[in-house]
């Protein structure tokens, strides 16, 4: 999971602007760009995110977790 690009799919989802995100998180559009384009995020700032948006971005990232669970041994 690419959590930058769930966080602004979800944003356009919802028809906000970067402007509006910006603005809302306290940083510059450049920043909020930035944040888009990470693939992993400070825990910090996705709950800040997530309530933001009203999204539990927490709850899609612990989903895929459990999913690649199952791909592992359980003797490493």
């Amino acid at each position: 999971m690419h959590i930058g690009k769930e966080i602004h799919q979800e944003l356009k989802r919802q028809g906000r602007t970067v402007v509006w995100f910006a603005e809302h998180m306290c940083c510059d559009r450049s920043t909020a760009y930035e944040i888009f384009k990470k693939e992993t995020i400070d825990t910090g700032q996705l709950i800040r995110i997530s309530l933001l948006l009203k999204k539990n971005f927490l709850e899609s990232l612990m989903k895929e977790i459990d999913s690649d669970l199952g791909k592992y041994p359980t003797n490493m």
